[in-house]
């Protein structure tokens, strides 16, 4: 048994796309792989987003964007959580992200995009692989 203490991420579903289904599918394979799961819903702004990062102290923030605003919404998000002293969270995200943006997202901050078609253990393995070891050692 794994004495390493759960990971906290929240999903959140930033600015006006409805489109969740995959959002809802990757929380849930979070949580089915023993993580503790803050799911914010539909709808959020960048500001609710961060708050809700430091409300619940969680380790990531996994952004799902599928409405082409992935160059404005990544950055808000981050800047919103750097203006509430939570600059240490690992943002990472999925959606439909030209090839192109993947390196400005990394360039900006985001740990890691996820395109449409990653399986759900591919998502679970990064976190153990990536985020773990730098919520470990800080």
């Amino acid at each position: 048994m794994s004495t390493a203490r759960k990971l906290r991420i929240l999903v959140a579903k930033p600015g006006l796309d409805g489109h969740d289904r995959g959002a809802k599918v990757v929380a849930r394979a979070l949580a089915d792989a023993g993580y503790e799961v803050v799911y914010t819903g539909l709808h959020q702004t960048p500001e609710m987003i961060a708050a809700a990062a430091v409300q619940e102290a969680v380790d990531a923030v996994g952004l799902s964007i599928m409405s082409g605003a992935h160059m404005t919404l990544f950055p808000a998000v981050i800047d919103a959580l750097k203006a509430r002293g939570a600059g240490d969270v690992i943002v990472f995200g999925g959606g439909i992200v030209p090839k192109d943006d993947l390196i400005k997202l990394t360039a900006l901050g985001v740990a890691k995009i996820f395109t449409p078609g990653t399986a759900t253990t591919e998502i679970v393995a990064w976190v153990e692989a990536v985020v773990r070891p730098r919520i470990e050692a800080a």
